[in-house]
């Protein structure tokens, strides 16, 4: 049959109409063939062809018109979808960078081997992690209990280390746990790469899962306590260390925790705190349990802190250091309470701050780790080109190692990058020492080039979607547990203090201190029941504030904004005065329960 329609449609003699019938039919399977399974590259090369046909003559008036619209359809369709893939959220772009842009650098160089697992869809999709790490009984498990304010599967407190495996603990619709070798298969869940650490880790690895408000926004990772001499570095079975610095790339916030009564950081807590090189910025000390000391000892505590953390960290920045008793329990010093809800408040700010900072601290790890890769391809290059063809393979291989430092430098100058880019010598040496320098690649520069169209160019449009992720986000994501107790009523910080107080009381709070600024006001000769503005200054300048803040406050006392003081305005005055001295901050507008009640009247009246 093929056949007989092959040979008619050839016969110059057959008709027409009939030749155009048989060539559609024809045409229009064998598009539909092609269509299924064609590429782009195929596409581009038909396109070519065809064109060139075109221009000849030939055949091209009874087919080309059809199959340069199958061909327009193919391109409409693929720009229709490309307009439905554009990247909608960060998260989405994030990925689709690092899958397109980084991924294709780390596996041409050996990237996860050296340095870091690859990325997978969890890791850009899962919630913001906090880290606890300190040493035994300094109550990382109790702070997690204190913020959930519920116990949770796995959890063990105790004055000897109780806490001997990593817990997860992490939202669910029921309480329950899932053990480390289960955990790790689950792709919702962005801990696939740990199973690399091997048995010995996952028996010490689970999930707790439970239904609490708090987990809703974030996830918290419970270390086992830093054990003291050989237990911490043999007894385990697996390097903590590496464990650490795994979590440190992908958590967002990294707490140390130090027990007021224990200050020495011993020389596996200090290993362990160097696994965080690189990730300064998410690091906070909490110094727990600081009511048990009086006030004289928490400042010979606090220096103490400071300067140990001196001798481990360095960084040129002081870390922020929290001051607190982080547990529901009664305060045994009661002297720095005022101290303790300040700092435990400031330290609530910074974990509800996370989910809405989500989004930066991955775009911010994503660009680290790209120009980590960058650099790691750039070495990897250079000593794959300085190894001989032939003989003194192994000779030359010591010597580039021994010489890697001088490497960083060169590589430093010839493409103008960082030192602070650069992995950590000693470590990269010990690592090469287990490779074949012949077998790695060299240098590639469309991948190169990729990257740094991604950092340069790409990385900016995802800015303004950050942007407006985190405008449509509430200030307080990370609801529940003790982030509730704080917020509202009575207990909220700063609740009936300063420029609060007498907020829900009927009678003027200005009033119980009226009579002594009435005998100031008589002695400044008020004139009509008013003093002018150079008499009132006279009196204020006697607090000895500064003018910028004494100029606000007579803004917001001379409340008919006539340029004098009525005695009501003077006693308010007077009153804001005491507020600023006592230490609270000075309000942008007056309050109403501020107003004098014979400027009452005057006020718009609420809807």
């Amino acid at each position: 049959m093929r056949k007989d329609l092959r040979s008619l449609l050839n016969n110059e003699r057959a008709p027409v109409t009939q030749r155009l019938m048989i060539g559609r039919c024809a045409r229009g399977r064998a598009q539909e063939r092609a269509a299924a399974r064609a590429t782009p590259g195929h596409r581009e090369r038909a396109t070519r062809v065809l064109g060139f046909l075109l221009k000849c003559g030939g055949g091209g008036k009874l087919w080309g018109g059809s199959m340069f619209s199958w061909m327009g359809r193919q391109a409409g369709g693929r720009e229709r979808s490309g307009g439905m893939d554009a990247v909608q959220t960060v998260t989405g772009g994030l990925r689709s960078l690092y899958q397109r842009k980084v991924l294709p650098l780390e596996e041409a160089y050996r990237f996860h081997e050296f340095h870091s697992p690859a990325l997978e869809d969890a890791d850009f999709e899962n919630k913001p992690m906090i880290l606890l790490v300190g040493q035994y009984s300094t109550g990382k498990t109790t702070f997690i209990r204190y913020l959930l304010e519920q116990d949770f599967p796995g959890m063990r407190i105790g004055p000897e280390p109780t806490t001997d495996s990593f817990i997860a603990v992490m939202y669910g619709e029921t309480e329950g746990s899932t053990p480390g070798n289960a955990l790790v298969v689950d792709p919702k869940k962005p801990f696939r790469k740990l199973s690399r650490f091997g048995n010995a880790f996952l028996n010490r690895f689970m999930c707790s899962q439970l239904p609490n408000q708090v987990l809703k926004s974030i996830s918290i990772i419970d270390s086992p306590g830093i054990l003291s001499g050989e237990k911490q570095r043999i007894s385990r079975g697996y390097d903590f260390c590496q464990v650490l610095q795994w979590f440190a790339e992908r958590v967002d916030r990294i707490i140390l925790l130090f027990d007021a009564h224990k200050l020495d950081i011993s020389d596996e807590f200090s290993e362990a705190i160097k696994a965080f090189r690189g990730q300064d910025d998410k690091i906070r000390v909490v110094l727990n349990k600081a009511d048990q000391v009086d006030t004289q000892q928490l400042m010979r505590v606090y220096g103490a802190l400071m300067w140990s953390l001196g001798k481990v960290i360095n960084t040129p920045e002081v870390l922020r250091v929290y001051i607190g008793s982080f547990w529901a329990q009664p305060l045994q010093n009661t002297d720095n309470r005022r101290l303790f809800e300040a700092e435990a408040q400031d330290l609530f700010r910074d974990i509800q701050s996370l989910p809405q900072k989500a989004a930066v601290r991955k775009l911010n790890d994503l660009i680290k780790r790209a120009r980590l890769a960058k650099v790691h391809a750039y070495i990897i290059s250079y000593l794959k080109k300085e190894m001989p063809n032939m003989f003194g393979k192994e000779n030359k291989k010591r010597e580039l190692i021994y010489r890697l430092p001088e490497i960083y430098v060169q590589l430093q100058r010839e493409y103008q990058i960082s030192a602070g880019d650069f992995p950590e010598v000693k470590a990269m040496q010990e690592q090469l020492e287990n490779y074949d320098f012949t077998k790695f690649h060299s240098l590639k520069p469309k991948l190169i080039e990729a990257v740094d169209n991604m950092l340069t160019n790409k990385i900016s449009s995802l800015m303004g979607l950050i942007s407006q992720e985190e405008m449509n986000m509430p200030t307080q994501m990370v609801q529940g547990g003790a982030f509730d107790g704080t917020t509202e009523g009575p207990f909220n910080q700063g609740y009936g203090e300063g420029a609060k107080e007498g907020a829900d009381e009927e009678e003027w709070v200005v009033a119980k201190d009226k009579p002594v600024y009435d005998e100031l006001f008589y002695t400044l000769s008020p004139i009509n029941g008013k003093i002018s503005g150079v008499n009132a200054k006279k009196e204020m300048v006697t607090s000895k504030l500064p003018n910028s803040v004494l100029g606000k406050i007579w803004k917001l006392a001379d409340c008919d904004c006539d340029g004098m003081l009525d005695e009501e305005e003077f006693a308010l005055a007077k009153h804001l005065i005491k507020i600023k001295l006592d230490g609270y901050e000075l309000p942008n507008s007056l309050p109403p329960h501020l107003v004098p009640p014979s400027h009452r009247k005057s006020l718009p009246k609420a809807d």
